[in-house]
């Protein structure tokens, strides 16, 4: 295969990330899109010249010429739309977190072992090179074995204000922490214990915090907390401290590296993740798909990430979600 035709389900903010990095990656094509706002399927669409736009997303599955598809939709959609895709022998690439509950989780774990395509959850972080070196650092033994992680990722609320109503802080951003430790220590979490604070009136509480205690004794905080100031001057506070028995790292996610100093007020760009450099959209997200293209293309093994690590960061997620509804420490 020279080429995979490429459909993208779901063009929220992050539908369109995908959609400007997919748009211009070699061995794509972006065949088809779908969303269920029709204005919006239009726009994105003749932005960037898609052939085929549906407002129904079982249309879009139902070609054979599509290959692959990008699911990016809310999550509680997640698991009609990958076991319906995988089903229709398309490859899929699912934006974490893999699904709201471990049983719907297990639902698309059971779809792909049947599948003729390959299924990848969207772990963005796994293509951070800040932690992909910490990673190899890791695993070279250069701090020893791992007894303590402190990991912070936390949002403005202005920024948090149009998400709480979907998805909690732990489940939206904590999982990528949690992910990361799971993938540092190469180890499963024994207990968890979460406490969450409500400040504004959302469906979710705007603070998680959980501490996890790992296989190999390790503890591990994640803190998320979706109410900073308004003007706070970055998009995403993202730290993680790592403390082993022979050495530390230390991650620094939140500091861009650019200040721009304007009548606004202090403001620091995205500089990692998906910045705009001479009008294409490059960093972190362009690896994730461009791994997942090429390695599709070449008919090799997705194993930076796999589905059954994806399905164990939320089934860690929803026991915290649960101790902190409960007050208690829940056991995985």
């Amino acid at each position: 295969m020279e080429r995979l035709r490429y459909g993208i389900i779901g063009l929220g903010f992050f539908g369109e990330k995908h959609a400007e990095v997919l748009s211009d990656m070699p061995g794509v094509e972006l065949a088809a899109v779908s969303t269920r706002r029709a204005d919006r399927l239009k726009e994105v669409a003749g932005r960037f010249n898609v052939p085929k736009a549906c407002v129904d997303y079982h249309e879009l599955l139902a070609d054979p010429a599509i290959d692959a598809v990008s699911v990016v939709t809310h999550v509680d959609d997640h698991r009609a739309i990958a076991v319906e895709a995988l089903a229709a022998g398309k490859h899929v690439f699912l934006e974490k977190p893999m699904a709201g509950t471990v049983e719907d989780c297990d639902a698309i774990l059971k779809a792909a072992e049947s599948a003729r395509g390959k299924l990848m959850v969207g772990h963005i972080c796994r293509f951070d090179p800040r932690v992909s070196l910490a990673k190899a650092a890791v695993a070279e033994g250069r701090i020893g074995r791992i007894v303590s992680m402190h990991a912070a990722r936390n949002l403005p609320a202005n920024i948090a204000a149009g998400v709480l109503d979907k998805i909690s802080p732990l489940m939206g951003d904590g999982i990528h922490d949690l992910d990361i430790m799971l993938w540092l220590t190469g180890c499963g979490v024994k207990t968890v214990y979460a406490q969450n604070v409500r400040v504004k009136d959302f469906k979710n509480p705007d603070i998680g915090w959980a501490m996890c205690r790992f296989d190999n004794g390790a503890v591990g905080v994640v803190e998320t907390v979706w109410c900073l100031p308004d003007n706070t001057p970055f998009a995403i506070d993202a730290r993680m401290e790592v403390i082993g028995t022979e050495g530390s790292l230390h991650i620094d996610c939140g500091d861009a590296g650019l200040t721009i100093n304007d009548r606004r007020g202090n403001f620091k760009p995205d500089t990692a993740y998906w910045p705009n450099l001479f009008g294409k959209r490059v960093g972190a997200l362009r690896h994730e798909l461009s791994y997942f293209v090429e390695r599709l293309l070449a008919g090799e093994t997705l194993d930076v990430i796999t589905p059954e690590e994806s399905r164990r960061a939320v089934a860690v997620m929803c026991a915290a979600e649960l101790s902190a509804r409960t007050g208690k420490v829940v056991e995985l």
